[in-house]
């Protein structure tokens, strides 16, 4: 019972973000899930929950996307992809994995937190592309490039979340696919999934109530609140502090 709390708990708590911010669920599902899953089993339960989130959510605010930035994002996604996969069959430390995570959301947040500015460019739109698509069959998150990328550009909070959304259909479905095809699937994971849906469903209608409030300031600490809390508790984790 313990477990099923837990699950529902992280499942609830990440649509609510994902709804709201645009990026939450996979920064926050995905750490959390390594706690009751394997490696494989979190990212995958995560891909397919984010995939359903995208699917919903998409035609609703599809007139905030940046299509320019997002066939960028998608071509030099491609690069990345098969990158992350050869990555992550490669892991054998699960320690190790959860490591490399919490680093990559500590130095995300140092960034942010650092007011990291950048200007918008056709090669740095590929290379952010190329990253997310590494992240995302790696460890399962595609989102902290994107949100470093954009929060840097001073994107507004509408254009980001559309623009990640959109990318997110073709990201999780292709790294679905590919974890599938190379890692292999389980019963665990469809089951896990599918036991979900109606815990994301309530996450997106509370979501979408939270975001018509939030403004970008407050946009900006939740952000920060997010990252950090949940690359510290990854760290410890992994170094078997907890």
């Amino acid at each position: 019972m313990d477990t099923v709390f837990i699950f529902i708990c992280i499942i609830l708590v990440a649509s609510i973000l994902q709804t709201s911010t645009g990026f939450g669920f996979s920064i926050m599902a995905t750490p959390f899930l390594l706690m009751i899953f394997l490696p494989h089993e979190a990212i995958q339960i995560n891909i397919i929950l984010s995939l359903i989130i995208s699917m919903t959510l998409i035609f609703k605010i599809r007139k905030d996307i940046d299509f320019t930035i997002l066939r960028r994002f998608t071509l030099g996604s491609i690069a990345g992809v098969p990158l992350g996969i050869f990555i992550f069959m490669s892991i054998n430390n699960m320690n190790a994995f959860k490591l490399g995570v919490s680093i990559i959301l500590l130095v995300l947040t140092l960034l942010l937190v650092g007011n990291f500015k950048v200007n918008s460019t056709k090669n740095r739109d590929f290379v952010v592309g190329g990253f997310s698509g590494f992240l995302t069959t790696s460890i399962g998150m595609p989102g902290p490039p994107l949100l470093l990328y954009f929060t840097g550009t001073n994107t507004e909070k509408e254009k980001l979340r559309a623009t990640t959304l959109a990318f997110y259909l073709f990201i999780y479905f292709v790294s679905l696919i590919m974890q599938m095809i190379f890692i292999g699937t389980n019963k665990v994971i469809w089951e896990s999934s599918l036991y979900a849906i109606p815990i994301v469903f309530l996450g997106l209608i509370l979501g979408q109530i939270i975001f018509k409030w939030i403004n970008q300031r407050v946009f900006r600490v939740l952000t920060y609140i997010l990252l950090l809390f949940t690359g510290v508790y990854l760290l410890f984790d992994s170094l078997s502090l907890l």
